[in-house]
């Protein structure tokens, strides 16, 4: 290949408005969680016996399904030998659901408690929440896109899992390490 021909790449240019859209999510929800005055009021599921453990166990069920999410998305990808039709809904189901749990756990966080910086741990989750919801929005919305870099879901799904790992660390396993495991 000479240097006048052009090299085949694929463009990240429709990655471009996932990312920024993604972008705009998590800093707006950190603007929200600073700038609105926490309530102090919990927004609760019934069955727990208070909001910080409706969190913990939310958030584990959350990163459980996590797991299901990284090994699923493994064997669609041909990365370990697991085949069937069941995997590909396997893999979208337990995404959902897995979103459907957080969605409480930062309804409380944001609306009763903001975003806080003082403490270190807190600050962690707080800045960690944003982010996952960041990267879920562009992973969204990259989805359907077509033409896009073959890293980018991976990359995208990784950084999930990195945000939600960050996020159970700093949230159900302080919980039930500092307050202990309860419902």
């Amino acid at each position: 290949m000479t240097h006048t021909q052009a090299v085949p790449r694929q463009t990240v240019m429709p990655l471009l408005v996932p990312l920024v859209a993604g972008g705009l999510v998590a800093v707006a929800l950190g603007v929200y969680g600073r700038t609105h005055a926490p309530t102090g009021f919990a927004v609760g599921v019934a069955g727990f016996s208070g909001p910080l453990a409706m969190k913990a166990w939310l958030t584990t069920g959350a990163a459980l399904l996590a797991v299901v999410q990284v090994l699923s998305s493994l064997a669609m990808w041909g990365k370990i030998k697991v085949r069937g039709t069941w995997v590909a809904p396997l893999h979208r189901w337990s995404g959902r659901i897995a979103f459907l749990l957080t969605i409480p756990v930062a309804l409380h966080c944001l609306y009763a408690l903001g975003a806080q910086f003082d403490v270190p741990r807190v600050l962690a989750h707080s800045l960690l929440g944003c982010f996952f919801y960041g990267v879920f929005t562009a992973k969204m919305l990259a989805l359907p896109k077509r033409g896009l870099p073959g890293w980018t879901l991976p990359v995208l799904g990784g950084l999930l899992f990195t945000a939600l790992t960050g996020l159970w660390v700093t949230s159900s396993f302080w919980f039930f390490t500092t307050i202990g495991v309860r419902f």
